[in-house]
């Protein structure tokens, strides 16, 4: 195909994804992610087409919500991240689950699994795990945000409070150097708190990009939480949240469809190196 050709079907593939990244269009051409680079530059650089971090959007995409461009900032670490997740929760466990793009992931990498009791403010994860496999998904209420479609407030507090599972699964903006765990928006920080109050096991996931940095509203220390599930975490990060009895889990999961048992025979993710 000549490279004209190419940036005309790139341009149609864009429009009908809204996203994509430089590895799917490398796929689908089936050619080298430099290929594809050296292909967009021109439409990079004439207009009609906007790098975004792990990827490209059409230029009218700046102006809707981030959302979707989210979604591809950092896909290949919230996957291997959902993965782990995966990994871990086996058929029939409860969960708690947060909004936000790396809750979509996580919700994709659950339909691996079965007999699921799911609790969630988002509609998209809630669309997501409805109709497999046999679970039960029950959708909170509230004030819908337009950004990720999750909805937030008093009665969605009050309707966690209904449960009581086995885990309560969320994702942060920020993890500072003093361990702290932080969050762009005061109501993600009350429903991550509320769904730690109704979980047997907490648990954050964060890739390497939320270390080292601060956000709006400070969450929750080290001691709320019992799992870290990420990709890289800094050594002296590490070293304070093991030292508060953190569990660190890092790396892609072996197979997502595994199972993880409570024996010491499972084979799990790799622990994070703490100093």
């Amino acid at each position: 195909m000549f490279s004209g050709q190419r940036q005309t079907e790139i341009l149609r593939i864009v429009r009908v994804r809204q996203t994509c990244t430089i590895t799917e269009l490398a796929q689908i051409f089936s050619v080298s992610d430099e290929t594809i680079r050296r292909t967009i530059k021109p439409l990079i650089r004439d207009g009609r087409l906007l790098k975004v971090h792990g990827g490209i959007v059409l230029p009218d995409r700046l102006d809707e919500p981030p959302f979707p461009r989210r979604m591809i900032e950092n896909r290949p670490a919230k996957q291997a991240l959902a993965l782990n997740v995966a990994e871990r929760v086996r058929d029939g466990d409860s969960l708690i689950i947060d909004g936000g793009t790396t809750a979509v992931h996580i919700a994709q990498a659950l339909l691996t699994r079965s007999r699921l009791t799911v609790v969630t403010n988002s509609t998209e994860v809630g669309r997501i795990l409805a109709a497999s496999n046999g679970n039960r998904v029950f959708l909170a209420g509230g004030e819908l945000r337009s950004d990720d479609a999750c909805a937030f407030g008093d009665s969605t507090l009050a309707f966690l409070r209904q449960f009581y599972v086995r885990y309560a699964i969320v994702s942060v903006t920020a993890i500072d150097a003093q361990a702290r765990f932080m969050n762009a928006h005061p109501a993600d920080v009350a429903y991550a708190l509320a769904a730690f109050r109704q979980a047997e096991v907490r648990v954050v996931v964060a890739d390497h990009t939320k270390f080292g940095h601060s956000a709006l509203v400070h969450a929750f220390g080290s001691d709320a939480v019992d799992l870290l599930i990420t990709d890289e975490a800094p050594p002296p990060l590490a070293h304070l949240l093991t030292e508060s009895d953190v569990e660190i889990v890092c790396g892609a999961a072996d197979d997502a469809g595994s199972g993880v048992e409570d024996d010491a025979d499972a084979t799990g993710p790799a622990d994070c190196p703490s100093a």
